[in-house]
């Protein structure tokens, strides 16, 4: 059985276990119906975070504001969980 056990000490002299078992969930996540854009420290190679736009519009807005201090990598638009267009589906294979 994988059954981590970690020990913390608490005031008073009294030590509590904490258990923690099994594995992280394995589930694909579904992106909501917008336009997405990722950020990330200029330089960075490290995945940053994912931004979500309702119209292309807002989308742009967001670009221009975080262009000139970070790393904006646009990765499109998703419909139904699924993306809209190719070259987010051949990044995430």
């Amino acid at each position: 059985m994988n059954t981590f056990v970690y020990l913390f000490n608490i005031p008073k002299g009294i030590i509590r276990i904490f258990y923690f078992m099994g594995r992280p969930a394995t589930k694909p996540i579904r992106f909501k119906d917008g336009f997405y854009i990722e950020i990330r420290n200029k330089g960075s190679k490290t995945s940053g975070i994912k931004l979500r736009r309702d119209t292309e519009k807002q989308m742009q807005q967001s670009i221009k504001e975080y262009e000139r201090t970070k790393d904006v990598i646009v990765l499109g638009e998703s419909k139904n969980g699924k993306w809209v267009n190719e070259l987010v589906k051949a990044k995430q294979d």
